[in-house]
């Protein structure tokens, strides 16, 4: 189950990539929004995030049982357990208010977004810290998941290149709140 729950997750990054780079583009107006193949992929993203929620929660379960069988938990030596179950956790709740945000409506033929104001600013910047804790914490166990045990130190290099774009997607926020404001 972790195995394919690695491959489900380097699906998620590269769509997330996907939309990550096409969104950014698009909130600071280098590429007209509406696109419903930018649509389709986010939802099919959506929906890859789902099964990875399902099978990170049969895998939290099986921990806690686990824990319950043997008496101990070792809550101090299983504080990354917790960062990465806590950050999932709150990346869903920005993702969903991210969804709420970023889903307009097609009226007159001009495809038209919700006010994105101070509230919508502070909780993307949250999704992005939440996404970097995240994807930080998670590294090394799909490093061993996929088999990736290679000489070369690839964590460096994917979250190097993973806090380039997400810090890119933070200051496209940043303008994309600027240009609302004013608009």
């Amino acid at each position: 189950m972790r195995k394919f729950n690695a491959i489900v997750t380097a699906v998620i990054m590269l769509f997330f990539l996907i939309h990550m780079i096409w969104g950014g583009l698009m909130m600071t107006g280098m590429v007209k929004g509406g696109n419903k193949v930018f649509s389709a992929l986010s939802y099919t993203m959506v929906v890859f995030i789902c099964v990875h929620v399902v099978i990170a929660v049969k895998l939290t379960i099986d921990s806690i049982i686990a824990g319950i069988k043997s008496g101990t938990f070792y809550l101090k030596d299983n504080s990354l357990f917790l960062t990465r179950r806590i950050s999932g956790f709150a990346l869903l709740v920005f993702m969903a208010m991210h969804i709420l945000l970023f889903t307009g409506t097609n009226e007159g033929g001009v495809y038209r977004l919700k006010l994105f104001d101070m509230m919508g600013l502070i909780s993307q910047i949250l999704m992005v810290v939440s996404l970097i804790v995240h994807l930080v914490t998670n590294i090394p166990p799909l490093r061993i998941a996929l088999g990736l045990t290679d000489k070369r130190d690839l964590k460096s290099d994917v979250i190097l290149i993973l806090s380039v774009l997400l810090l890119l997607s933070g200051v496209a926020f940043i303008v994309y709140y600027i240009r609302w404001q004013v608009i």
